[in-house]
């Protein structure tokens, strides 16, 4: 069995912060998941490297967490360290047309700064809940633009301690996949390579995107996003709909009425409800059109 006493002296010797027992329903933006039995948070790379390090020396289980825009966690929670970053991981800066960017900021204030210097790239970003380590963990996109497009290399720390960079071409990305779905490494930053353009012209394709995204998403809901990948062929909500599973509710989750690609939490829903709604989703899809609908969502048990 693991000590957690042993991270709890580190933060005190090296100056980062923890909580026991946090509630990860705080940190997730569908408000669902059990308690971190020790939520940590670090601010700069020595700190990070030293609870990597010690969690692999002692066997305790680690989590990284962004801003938990993308998953779905057990009712349950989760045993050792919860990780997230703050601090130099919200740096960003800009040379000419390339911004460099830490994990931990918020994808929407990275185009806003790409928008203040006038450079065009990652406006189909605009909107999308989570920080740039999740998004390029994912490949992120949505109105025809991917990270794929923009990201030309990303920095990492190994469980071993080690930092390392990936160009773009090591980086395997695909749908809603990236090399780091098959490691174990935490990305640590990303360098993104835009275009100068006419600031006004970035700012209507931003305002543009926004306004789409409040008209057809749930925003007033908590949710995960889309819970399912586009299917070949086909789009996700689509199917649903024509299933008739638009208002499907099971405990306090439901298929939303306003988008049907969105399963929203109305109040008080569990991992168990929406897990329960997600396979009848797909057990009813697959019936009825013949198409089986793979969850995007993650889901950490």
């Amino acid at each position: 069995m693991y000590d957690l006493q042993i991270i709890r002296d580190l933060a005190d010797e090296l100056g980062f912060s923890y909580i026991d027992e946090e509630p990860l329903s705080k940190h997730t933006s569908f408000k669902i998941g059990g308690n971190a039995e020790l939520f940590v948070t670090v601010n700069n790379i020595q700190q990070l490297k030293a609870v990597v390090c010690k969690c692999k020396e002692c066997d305790i289980p680690l989590f990284m967490l962004g801003r938990g825009s993308n998953l779905l966690i057990s009712d349950d929670g989760m045993r050792g360290v919860v990780l997230t970053l703050d601090g130099d991981f919200k740096d960003i800066s800009v040379k000419e047309n390339k911004i460099t960017c830490g994990a931990a900021v918020n994808l929407s204030k990275l185009c806003t700064f790409a928008l203040s210097h006038s450079l065009s790239g990652l406006e189909f970003a605009y909107g999308i809940p989570g920080s740039v380590g999740g998004a390029v963990y994912m490949n992120a996109g949505a109105y025809g633009g991917e990270m794929k497009d923009v990201v030309v290399n990303v920095k990492h720390l190994s469980l071993s301690g080690e930092v390392a960079t990936l160009s773009l071409s090591e980086l395997d990305f695909a749908y809603r996949h990236s090399v780091y779905k098959t490691t174990s490494d935490i990305i640590l930053s990303a360098e993104f390579e835009l275009t100068l353009a006419d600031a006004d012209e970035i700012k209507a394709k931003m305002d543009d995107f926004m306004n789409r995204r409040k008209t057809k998403q749930p925003l007033e809901f908590p949710s995960a996003g889309s819970v399912f990948k586009r299917p070949e062929g086909n789009f996700a909500g689509t199917l649903i709909e024509q299933c008739g599973l638009k208002g499907k509710t099971i405990g306090g989750a439901q298929v939303s009425p306003k988008h049907a690609g969105f399963i929203v939490n109305i109040g008080d829903a569990t991992c168990e409800d929406v897990l329960s709604l997600i396979k009848f989703v797909q057990d009813t899809v697959k019936t009825e059109t013949g198409y089986f609908l793979e969850r995007e969502i993650i889901h950490i048990k």
